[in-house]
């Protein structure tokens, strides 16, 4: 698992994310652990196709993304996002969870 320290750069590109998921792959770390504020808010504008690109891009790298946050405001405007974090937690590559210990509930639960 990497876990990635809430100032450091934010994703916004492809490029962002290589630079993210490279590090993981040096570790071998399958789990990426990434605080909502490393993402540019556009990531949260569905019409970008920022989300898609980031989500696309672990996937395709076979790791896995948890972001961790509070992300009430942008589900707040926009039910489109609310139904990919709804099914990105029904899955088991991408989840968004509020703070570590739902991860670890979540992890304790996906062990089972």
């Amino acid at each position: 698992m990497l876990v990635c320290a809430p100032d450091g750069p934010k994703l916004r590109t492809d490029h962002d994310t290589l630079d993210l998921i490279g590090p993981a792959l040096g570790h071998r770390a399958r789990l990426v652990v990434l605080p909502v504020e490393r993402l540019d808010e556009d990531f949260f504008a569905l019409r970008t196709g920022i989300a898609g690109q980031i989500l696309q891009k672990f996937a395709s790298y076979r790791r896995h993304l948890v972001i961790v946050g509070d992300i009430t405001r942008y589900l707040a405007g926009s039910s489109a996002l609310g139904a990919l974090v709804h099914e990105c937690n029904r899955g088991q590559h991408a989840w968004f969870v509020t703070d570590l210990a739902e991860l670890d509930t979540r992890l304790e639960h996906a062990a089972r």
